[in-house]
């Protein structure tokens, strides 16, 4: 399993990047700012709150990066074929190169891609064998960052007192409500378009390892038959 560099030139691609990345770095700068570190003055949370959220965050963005820039397995242009496989490769009729059975092409990419997953925009990246593993964990802990997020905005307005010791008139405080509503707004669609992307990558999973022991089996009790 490879993890060397990867990088897609597509415009469209880093836009996307750039829409995930600034989700990101819009929660890691304010929600410390207007909820955590006050709470924390004010004796409401404990300094583990404020720890969590950033370790969170931090394997939120490093996952993003290694999804983003890791090999998804991309054959090569000359792919050695072991003579016992022979029978298992096909011909792309797109780019013309030999390829393992389960393996696609990706236009966006210009390359075929070793059991393929789909091209992902978000990462602008294709999700494949050497990178599936990544982007699991991409989805886990964005599930998570969005989901403490909006845990923190609902209990900042719905639990907690009201915080005392503020300056209102920094600008970050007195735009208070609305920063938090962006925020929020953009944890719900993180967070539920994480957990049913995450959803379907786990029962697709277990999908193939099902179809997998199953055909073992038949195999088995055909050559038993026999």
């Amino acid at each position: 399993m490879g993890l060397s560099l990867h990088f897609v030139v597509d415009p469209q691609g880093w836009c996307c990047v750039g829409a995930i990345f600034f989700i990101w770095l819009y929660n890691t700068l304010f929600v410390p700012k207007l909820i955590l570190f006050p709470r924390f003055e004010e004796g409401h949370i404990s300094i583990a709150a404020i720890w969590a959220y950033y370790l969170t965050s931090i394997f939120c963005v490093i996952s993003l990066l290694r999804a983003s820039t890791a090999d998804p397995g991309k054959l090569q242009d000359t792919p050695k074929i072991p003579l016992t496989e022979q029978e298992l490769w096909e011909l792309c009729n797109k780019c013309n190169m030999m390829r393992p059975k389960r393996s696609h092409h990706c236009s966006r990419c210009g390359h075929c891609v070793r059991r393929m997953d789909h091209h992902c925009p978000w990462i602008n990246n294709c999700v494949g064998e050497d990178n599936h593993w990544l982007f699991l964990q991409l989805c886990f802990y964005t599930q998570l960052l969005s989901g403490y997020t909006l845990v923190l905005d609902f209990c900042h307005y719905y639990y907690f007192l009201p915080l005392k010791a503020i300056n209102w008139d920094m600008f970050i405080f007195r735009h208070e409500l609305a920063l938090l509503r962006i925020s929020t707004f953009m944890g719900i669609v993180m967070f539920g378009g994480m957990c049913s992307l995450f959803y379907t990558q786990i029962m697709g999973i277990l999908t193939i390892q099902g179809i997998g022991v199953h055909g073992r089996h038949l195999l088995l009790f055909g050559n038993r038959v026999a």
